[in-house]
């Protein structure tokens, strides 16, 4: 066979060009730290590494879902435990209210029950950053509304809300709310904090039924009904503390998974996509040895001639 005598030259600068570029690319990954910069690097392994942080993207955004919703949650159950407070007081009250109690004794309970009635509304009125808590998804203005007559007695408070619930999902699939809605009639959909037509609860009318007894004195309607209407508001605070406590509780472990699931994600697209430090200098080291080896050898077979062969 035949050898050209530019045979040797072009076999010489296509292994030095291979040299160079593999030289140029460790130099990068020890450089950045990155074994795979472009699709070209490894279609297989980047195609799992943008699938990893696809996912990665999701979990993050779960993870800042629920810390919203925890932060509701919280602000949800101060107030919800502040009108618990409230309608123990006003149980109190109550039993208080017997037929043994003069009219001016009543008329002081009625004002502290009136009391009790403003601060109930400011509560449920509360508000997380700049939204409303118990209005629904109506949360930009407040949920109830209260009237008052010239004595400063409270004639009626009324709810502005809807029944709608914003949702977000805290996991795949898995949608959740921290919130509760002040008010539902409907007999459906999620139970009201202050009434609801399902457990009898209607705080705020109670509390005003109890008001004007006290102011008439009737004692009678006291303990027939508004011991036993209180008891019942009573009992759905309780239920929503329960339910509020018990979402706080899925929310930590759902947090907990979330965050487990983002340190494996970043584990795994550091496993595809970083390079081995010490590896890598090691291959590089090669790399340029060879090349200097390259160019030491193609010198001598450059500056020989048939001659020296011949001697």
């Amino acid at each position: 066979m035949r050898v050209t005598a530019n045979t040797f030259p072009n076999s010489l600068i296509t292994q030095l060009t291979s040299l160079t570029q593999r030289q140029n690319k460790l130099q990068n990954q020890a450089a950045t730290g990155q074994l795979i910069r472009s699709p070209e690097d490894d279609p297989v392994a980047m195609r799992r590494i943008l699938d990893l942080q696809a996912e990665g993207k999701q979990v993050s955004q779960y993870k800042r879902n629920i810390d919203r919703h925890q932060e509701l949650a919280v602000a949800s159950f101060n107030s919800i435990k502040a009108m618990k407070s409230i309608s123990d007081r006003a149980r109190e009250i109550s039993i208080s209210a017997d037929g043994l109690k003069a009219q001016p004794e009543l008329n002081l309970y009625a004002r502290e029950v009136t009391e009790l009635i403003k601060s109930a509304v400011q509560a449920a009125n509360s508000k997380n950053r700049s939204d409303y808590l118990f209005g629904g998804t109506l949360s930009d203005r407040p949920p109830f509304v209260m009237t008052t007559d010239a004595n400063g007695n409270v004639t009626g408070v009324t709810y502005q809300g809807n029944t709608t619930l914003s949702e977000s999902e805290i996991a795949s699939g898995v949608t959740l709310s921290a919130q509760n809605v002040g008010e539902n009639a409907s007999g459906s959909g999620p139970r009201g904090l202050i009434a609801d037509s399902r457990s009898g609860a209607d705080f705020f009318n109670h509390l005003i039924s109890f008001q004007n007894n006290l102011l008439s004195g009737n004692v009678a309607a006291i303990e027939s009904t508004d011991r036993a209407n209180l008891g019942l508001d009573e009992e759905n605070f309780l239920y929503h503390l329960g339910t509020s406590g018990a979402i706080q509780s899925r929310l930590e472990v759902t947090d907990s998974i979330a965050t487990r699931r983002s340190d494996t994600l970043e584990a795994l697209v550091s496993k595809e996509a970083d390079a081995d430090l010490a590896q890598t200098l090691v291959r590089l080291n090669q790399t340029q040895t060879a090349y200097q080896a390259a160019l030491q050898s193609a010198g001598k077979i450059l500056n020989s001639s048939l001659l020296d062969y011949i001697r």
